[in-house]
């Protein structure tokens, strides 16, 4: 299952043999659950409906199959993100506005990563919550109840090759970063895997607009939203440099957007940064 496998997605990336398999596993399980009317992958250019000899549920579900996908084949940890929505249209198969809701409004998101175990880190509201899958059962143990991120972090995470094309502010907001308040840099490239590790030990993950990707790489519905949305019931924060992650209403399925998350002090720095530049709100 390594290796690419000779298709390019909707975002114009080499998907890999395991993007496919990630992608229609998802599709599969829950296209005749009854639980949702209608999905929306990553990897997909439309939304996804469920079958129509089905009984369409009351819950929309948004993902990205395996984020860090590129990692596949030098062994670095990955994962699955996905975001849950209650549908806003009241009968029939699900809509697009069902799936363009802001990140506020979701009641459940989480990530599965892949790395030496496999661990499941959700939120329905009501705090973060980390599962370590037993492999012997076949079951996922509760090991980390009520996952709380510290208010400062100790590393910083981003892509300092991309740091000639980033505006004054966001260069500012990383010098600090890595100066007088002496923090690790710490970058997998993998943004599940980033998000992990700061999000329990302390740290920030930026991956700003720069002069070839105005609106950054990653995607709001299926990246940003939910793990703002495990961000903030954490105790920390994410930002698009310039207002709330969770606030942001798209407008079309695979809508980018800047990104500024992990511990609160840290993200507030950035955004103070970026204001005092005049980059920010």
């Amino acid at each position: 299952m390594l290796g690419a496998s000779g298709r390019v997605n909707v975002q114009g990336e080499q998907q890999q043999k395991l993007d496919v398999l990630a992608n229609e596993t998802i599709k599969n399980t829950f296209r005749a659950t009854g639980r949702v009317c209608v999905m929306a992958s990553e990897e997909d250019a439309d939304a996804v409906p469920t079958p129509a000899d089905y009984r369409p549920g009351k819950y929309v579900l948004l993902f990205d199959p395996l984020d860090g996908s590129s990692n596949i084949d030098v062994n670095v940890s990955i994962g699955t993100i996905f975001s849950i929505h209650r549908r806003l249209s009241r009968e029939g198969p699900g809509t697009l506005q069902d799936l363009l809701q802001p990140g506020r409004k979701q009641v459940a998101a989480g990530y599965i990563i892949y790395g030496s175990s496999t661990v499941l880190v959700y939120s329905s509201g009501r705090g973060v919550h980390g599962f370590t899958l037993d492999p012997t059962i076949g079951e996922f143990l509760l090991l980390s109840p009520e996952i709380k991120t510290p208010p400062r972090g100790k590393y910083y995470s981003v892509n300092e090759s991309n740091y000639p094309r980033w505006s004054p502010g966001y260069r500012r907001a990383v010098d600090l970063l890595k100066g007088s308040d002496g923090r690790n840099a710490r970058y997998i490239g993998s943004l599940v895997a980033d998000f992990h590790r700061n999000l329990v030990a302390g740290g920030v993950f930026l991956y700003p607009g720069d002069t070839k990707s105005p609106q950054g790489k990653l995607r709001l519905l299926y990246e940003c939203a939910p793990l703002a949305f495990i961000a903030e019931q954490a105790g920390g924060a994410a930002s698009d440099g310039k207002r709330p992650i969770l606030d942001i209403v798209p407008t079309e399925l695979h809508q980018r957007t800047p990104l500024v998350i992990g511990s609160r002090e840290d993200v507030a720095l950035v955004e103070r940064t970026l204001s005092e530049a005049g980059e920010g709100a």
